[in-house]
Parts: structure tokens; sequence; C-alpha cells
């Protein structure tokens, strides 16, 4: 009796670990509070530069003088060599606001006389995050600095000129003669980085993208009541009580015919390819809601056949206006897919919407490792 009493105490527990194992990981609240500030940054993913390698330092022109030989030789030193421009990824860089519109090596310093070479130039090393890729001017890809620690040499230094000592010779015993330090390259890049956010925040613009950023993360972007007023992608990450992190963006609203390059246009949708999966923010209040979800599909097919196989996720924005109960059983019926109602504004079923984010990004992430073994 005893033994049988500490069987099922056993059981019970063990069904308890993998109830709880099963369970999804829960967002945690930052206690850290949002910046006061009025700079509101926002996610850099492109970025055109010229990078120009540093020039090498002139050889030096000079002839040693000694008290018991007076005629002892040349004796003009090298040139070192110019800097190079060099790109190296790095965990610890997000984006590429740092990186700069012209990148340019610095210079070898001369030669000096007594046969003293002049000093190289240290390279000049732009981090950028884990995943960019670097096309030339004809849009090639030249660099993908796909994990830590790559480096990409996008313009070499100028190797520094030899001086007179260098030009001597059997015929030519006192030469007045120096090479200059060679120019360093220049060359036009264009850095993008392959990978923007795991989810994408998608919609008409005043859908309530910003809004709903606001209240998952501690991003601030700009919230007012007229259209377009997300021109450039805002990242926020989520944090959950696993100690996994989830890299949202939003993105700029996009309109009917954008794959024509209408509103926003190409540029926007070039943003969408870099994410992982696609969230849909509807605004339950418009007459017809259900249709807006159809045109964005379209518009991204239309765009790019292989979008329509990313993970997406339709939310119902504005349930706290009236007309919006209605609208989402509609939706359910015309669409046919899960609709998550949800108010950002008043953080109605917000934890819910976090935790199917949460369900989507470790499907993607088992799916993503089955690809790597």
């Amino acid at each position: 009796m005893f033994r049988t009493s500490k069987l099922q105490i056993a059981a019970k527990l063990l069904g308890s670990v993998c109830n709880c194992s099963q369970k999804v990981a829960q967002p945690l609240r930052s206690t850290k509070p949002k910046s006061t500030s009025n700079t509101v940054q926002h996610f850099v993913d492109l970025k055109h530069l010229r990078a120009i390698g540093g020039a090498g330092g002139d050889g030096c022109i000079s002839f040693l003088s000694l008290w018991s030989n007076e005629y002892a030789g040349p004796d003009g030193g090298d040139g070192g060599n110019g800097g190079h421009v060099i790109f190296q990824a790095s965990l610890d860089i997000k984006d590429l606001s740092n990186v700069p519109t012209v990148a340019m090596g610095s210079y070898g310093q001369k030669g000096s006389n007594k046969d003293c070479n002049g000093k190289s130039a240290d390279h000049y090393m732009i981090k950028v995050p884990v995943g960019t890729i670097i096309k030339n001017a004809e849009g090639n890809v030249v660099g993908d600095l796909s994990s830590e620690g790559l480096m990409f040499v996008a313009a070499r230094g100028g190797a520094g000129g030899k001086g007179n000592h260098f030009f001597m010779t059997d015929t030519e015993q006192s030469p007045k003669i120096s090479e200059y330090g060679a120019l360093g390259e220049d060359l036009e890049y264009t850095v993008e980085v392959r990978s923007m956010a795991h989810v994408g925040l998608l919609g008409f613009p005043n859908a309530g993208k910003s809004t709903l950023l606001r209240a998952i993360s501690r991003a601030r972007p700009k919230v007012a009541p007229y259209p377009f007023t997300t021109l450039k992608p805002h990242l926020g990450m989520v944090q959950y009580d696993d100690y996994e992190q989830i890299a949202v963006a939003d993105l700029p609203g996009l309109i009917p015919e954008s794959h024509k390059n209408k509103g926003l246009g190409i540029q926007f949708l070039r943003h969408v390819e870099r994410c992982m999966a696609l969230i849909f923010i509807v605004d339950a209040s418009e007459p017809e809601p259900w249709e807006v979800v159809n045109v964005l599909q379209y518009e991204l097919t239309q765009f790019n056949e292989n979008l329509k196989t990313r993970p997406q996720l339709i939310v119902a924005n504005k349930i706290d206006i009236p007309e919006s109960k209605d609208n989402i059983h509609k939706m359910k019926e015309h669409l046919g897919l899960p609709v998550i109602p949800i108010s950002a504004k008043l953080g109605t079923n917000v934890g819910t919407l976090l935790k199917e984010l949460k369900v989507i990004y470790d499907r993607s992430k088992e799916a993503e490792n089955k690809e790597d073994t």
C-alpha cells in the first residue's frame, strides 16, 4: 500500500514535469525604463560607401656623411605601406549605422635618413553585423560575412616608395632618385544586412505597427495619426524567460501596387525579404479588413514568390473600437485562417500574440537546424 502511494506520487510529479517542459516560454516585461531622449533610432540595413586605401609613404633621398668618410653613400629609407579598409563581422554590431559614407585608410609614413623606414599605417577596421553581404559597383556579391570574425578587404593600401639606397648600383654610387608611395585602391560598395529581424510587422499605413512595437519592446518608433509615419524600419527586442531574444521589425507601410514601386515600393519590399517570419497587422475597424490581408499577400507574391512560404500570422488590431468585434468573425470566415485579436493601444491580448510569436520562432529555428545537419 505504501509502495503504491509512492508510485502514484512519482507518476504525478513526472506528469507535471512533462507538462511544464511542453509550455511555451513566457515573455518578460522589461524592468528598465524607456529612454526619455528625443532621438529616435532606426535600423540601418543598407549602406552605399566609397572605400579608399591609404597611400604609401614616399621614399627618402639622403646621403650619409661620416667624419671619416663624407661620401659614405645613400642612406634614404623606404616609405611605410598605407592602411587597408577592412570589414569585419561582429556579434556586437546590430546594424550598419557605424559604416561611414567614405572610408579612408591612413597614410604610411615617409622614409627618413640613416636607412630608417617609415612606419606602415594601421588598417581601418569597420565592424558590421554577422550575415552582411558586400556588393561591388556592378551589383555582384564579392563578400559574405556569414560568421563572426570573418574579414573582407574592401580597399588595399598603397605600397611604400623605395628610398635612394635601393637604386645604388655598381655604376651609380650616388643615386638622387626615390619612389613616391603608391596610391590605395578607390572602390565603391553596397553593404547590406542579409537578415534584418526574426519577425517583421507588415500592414497598411496606420494599422498600428509602431504602437504594437512600442507595447512589446523598448523601441520608440514615431506614432502619429497620419500615414507613412514610419519611413525606415525600427527594431525592437522581445525577451523570454528561456533567455531567448526575438528581434521584431516595424516595417514601413505597404499600399496596393507596391510591387510596381508605388509608395515606398521596392525599397519597402526589400526589407520584407530579410525577415524570417511575417505578422500581418490589420485594422479590424475597417469595412472589409479581410481584403487587406489578400492585398498584402498578393503584393508579396508579386515581388517574390518565395515570400509566401514564410511563416505568417494574422493579427486584428484595434479591437477596442466597437466596429471591430463583428469584423473579427467575418475575417475568420473569409480567410479560413486563425486570427489573433489584439489592442496594441490598451495591451489587450498582447500576451497571447507573444506566445504565438515564440512558437513560430521555435519552429523556424528547428527547421534551420535540420537543414544545417
